[in-house]
């Protein structure tokens, strides 16, 4: 039998993702906006019948998580502090909802925590492998920012298949309907 380390990755890594998901619930977007990075849940609490099987009243089922690191990061620029990220990024992600035709905002809860940047890949990697959730894993693009001029070329995604209404989705290419996006999503949620 393996020795339980408690200062091991993993199990740190696990204190995280506990932490997050014992924090709050809270509405969305978060009433004041606070400084940090780190990592972050989405709940839905409305009634679309696609989402009856993962509709987490008690938020304990997220429908999407997802990161927010340091500025510059992504880059490989040297990081420019934690600043507003976490809270600026679950403000983005309300007006996305707030700009489609299937959704409200009151709808949806959050979790988030401040988390050390060392720990936030980590607990993004383990939110993701634990709850699976059904933006992150098969309706994927509710995180995507408009292309830019010029750049849409690409398709549209599934989650702005089966939400439309971002404007700047209308620009990419539709090749992919409400129905398949529904058929996707039902044949994702009979597997888990």
């Amino acid at each position: 039998m393996d020795e339980y380390n408690p200062l091991d990755y993993e199990n740190l890594t696990r204190n995280c993702v506990n932490e997050l998901m014992q924090r709050g619930p809270f509405s969305l977007p978060p009433k004041d906006d606070f400084e940090g990075c780190g990592v972050y849940a989405l709940f839905y609490v409305g009634d679309l019948d696609e989402y009856s099987r993962v509709r987490s009243d008690n938020a304990s089922i997220p429908i999407y998580v997802r990161k927010a690191e340091p500025g510059g990061g992504r880059k490989g620029n040297a990081a420019t502090g934690p600043g507003f990220s976490l809270s600026r990024r679950l403000g983005e992600h309300s007006k996305s909802i707030q700009q489609v035709n299937n959704l409200k905002l009151e709808d949806f809860l959050c979790r988030y925590l401040v988390v050390t940047p060392l720990w936030i890949k980590m607990a993004e990697r383990l939110l993701l492998e634990r709850y699976k959730p059904v933006w992150n894993s098969c309706l994927d693009g509710f995180g995507n920012h408009d292309p830019g001029k010029g750049r849409h070329q690409g398709e549209i995604t599934w989650w702005d298949a089966i939400h439309p209404g971002r404007k700047w989705s209308a620009n990419l290419r539709q090749t992919r309907s409400r129905e398949q996006a529904l058929e996707r999503l039902e044949a994702f949620l009979n597997k888990i």
